[in-house]
């Protein structure tokens, strides 16, 4: 299990899908030179997305090799899709950055709290479930996709109770500063000042 040493921090961005969470973790990001780590899935692409850029696309029958040798620090299923985080991804990243982000489900987020305890600050980014649908259906997600995040929505919300922070997102750029802010103050904590 890699040891996360004390400068280094993972920040985790979860809630329903469509909320805007990838938008606005990319937004965060450039302010703070963070690097991201992407999960592994077993679903096909979606139009608008890019094995390598959004995640690394794999058939089941990788994934199982992969998770059989216990590359995956969490892996979960979620209606028959799997979706899992390599621990090797996330030593490379903190390689060359003291802070790191992903998005991840709350099953995903919850598994890295506990692994990694306060070296972890969770992000709950939500909108209202009609928000969710238009969001959807403007970046051209097919009907099924949205019904089927849509059946987890109340699920997930309840898990926004267990987060450091939360935000709706109805204005990305906005929410984006608001973060960066709080981001601001929780590494300034971290600096220890001595005096001679």
């Amino acid at each position: 299990m890699y040891k996360i040493k004390e400068k280094e921090k993972l920040f985790i961005y979860t809630g329903p899908d469509g909320s805007g969470r990838k938008t606005v973790a990319k937004m965060v990001a450039t302010a703070f030179d963070m690097e991201t780590v992407l999960s592994y899935t077993t679903r096909p692409p979606r139009h608008y997305e890019t094995n390598g850029e959004d995640y690394h696309f794999v058939d089941e029958e990788t994934f199982t090799k992969l998770n059989h040798d216990g590359e995956f620090l969490e892996a979960v299923e979620i209606d028959g899709i799997y979706y899992g985080i390599r621990e090797a991804d996330i030593v490379k990243a903190f390689e060359n950055h003291n802070l790191v982000y992903l998005t991840l489900n709350p099953e995903g987020t919850e598994k890295l709290k506990n692994i990694y305890g306060d070296r972890v600050m969770r992000f709950f980014i939500y909108a209202n479930r009609d928000t969710v649908i238009s969001r959807q259906q403007e970046r051209g997600d097919n009907e099924s996709d949205i019904e089927r995040h849509l059946a987890h929505y109340d699920e997930i919300m309840t898990y926004k109770n267990e987060c450091e922070y939360v935000f709706e997102n109805y204005d990305s750029p906005q929410i984006s500063y608001q973060i960066s802010e709080e981001i601001e103050k929780f590494l300034d904590r971290d600096i220890i000042v001595t005096d001679y």
